[in-house]
């Protein structure tokens, strides 16, 4: 097999940029520290929330979070450590989030274990990278803006895990996401770095990161996988390569207190703990088959992807959304801002630094 490419099926302008939409809401990159709180992005072609390049030492939380309309609600590329979502609200996205390793956004992988082999005061183990307590639901949108590889997100997940590490999902509410509500599964990329992964994994130029040490504890999901094909449902993951530290799915339930729909099945059986303990390799066919049917994505250079059990929405258009009404704002958004044209330097009131004035 060769490496992974994009293939759109209907539009041959479908992952070109596009000027419908800006690419981001809030974007962080090679930063470390600070809080997004009483935030709102919606419309955008990439990401809503975007935190990337901050590979173990991110130290930044986002908190009362809403993001919609969006191709991912949230995106994190090589971006770990101590990295809190909590208290937010991911709907009616492409796909609500995806945190991947990646070649781009330098330095890969994406590794939410502690600094200097710490423990969280959040999860009380090595892994610092914590998504808790949001309500991620109805992320179905074919029709957002959409450019680059954001497009390639799975249509109907609530959350995709592509290729990261030693992440904790906890307490969260994944809801009607018709697809799947969690998807933990590998990132194939091409050329160098490939720092953290393994070269060559799928052919040559390949560039593989297999997920391992995600925890998805303590969920609880309900009315995921409506599409209906082999593998839509509540959790679905699979790793090409064995050897690296399992993956663990433990306390996720539906409101009828059954346990969450899972493929491969009874994963909460074969993998309740995320001890260190060395996985086998699970390529997971009818999952593999779905997601890339599902995101339009090929494993085989100038093959169609493919659609194992029929087709999965597609884009027919772009629809923005106007804003809510009623939207809060900051009492002074220009506050300790650089003069722009939204900005004019007069509306500026930046007291002197202490010692100064």
């Amino acid at each position: 097999m060769g490496v992974l490419r994009l293939l759109p099926e209907h539009d041959e302008h479908f992952y070109e940029s596009e000027s419908t939409a800006a690419q981001y809401g809030l974007f962080s990159s090679n930063w470390s520290g600070g809080t997004w709180s009483q935030t709102y992005a919606s419309n955008f072609n990439d990401s809503g929330y975007y935190i990337g390049a901050c590979r173990q030492v991110c130290d930044q939380t986002i908190d009362q979070a809403h993001s919609e309309f969006n191709a991912l609600g949230y995106s994190g590329t090589n971006s770990g450590g101590y990295l809190v979502i909590k208290n937010s609200e991911f709907d009616r996205n492409e796909d609500g989030l995806d945190t991947n390793s990646q070649n781009a956004d330098y330095p890969p992988p994406q590794n939410g274990a502690c600094p200097n082999g710490k423990v969280s005061p959040i999860t009380h183990t090595q892994s610092c990278w914590v998504f808790m307590d949001n309500y991620v639901h109805d992320n179905n949108n074919p029709n957002v803006p959409s450019a680059g590889s954001a497009a390639a997100g799975p249509v109907g997940t609530g959350m995709s895990v592509s290729g990261g590490r030693n992440d904790t999902i906890v307490r969260n509410r994944f809801v009607r996401n018709d697809a799947w509500g969690i998807i933990v599964l590998p990132y194939l990329d091409s050329g160098p770095p490939c720092t953290g992964g393994t070269v060559g994994a799928l052919g040559p130029g390949s560039c593989l990161f297999d997920p391992f040490g995600v925890a998805v504890l303590s969920n609880t999901f309900a009315d995921n996988g409506s599409f209906g094909h082999p593998s839509n449902g509540d959790i679905a993951t699979l790793n090409f390569e064995g050897g690296h530290p399992t993956n663990c799915f433990r306390g996720n339930v539906d409101p009828s207190g059954a346990g969450a729909s899972t493929s491969p099945a009874a994963l909460e059986h074969t993998h309740p703990t995320c001890n260190g303990s060395s996985a086998a390799a699970n390529t997971n066919p009818p999952f593999l088959g779905e997601v890339l049917c599902d995101s339009q994505t090929s494993l085989v250079p100038g093959q169609a992807p493919p659609c194992p059990t029929g087709q999965y929405p597609r884009r027919t258009e772009v629809i923005m959304h106007p804003l809510p009404a009623g939207l809060p704002t900051m009492p002074n958004p220009c506050a300790q801002v650089p003069a722009n044209p939204w900005c004019p330097a007069h509306t500026r009131p930046v007291a002197p630094p202490s010692g100064l004035g």
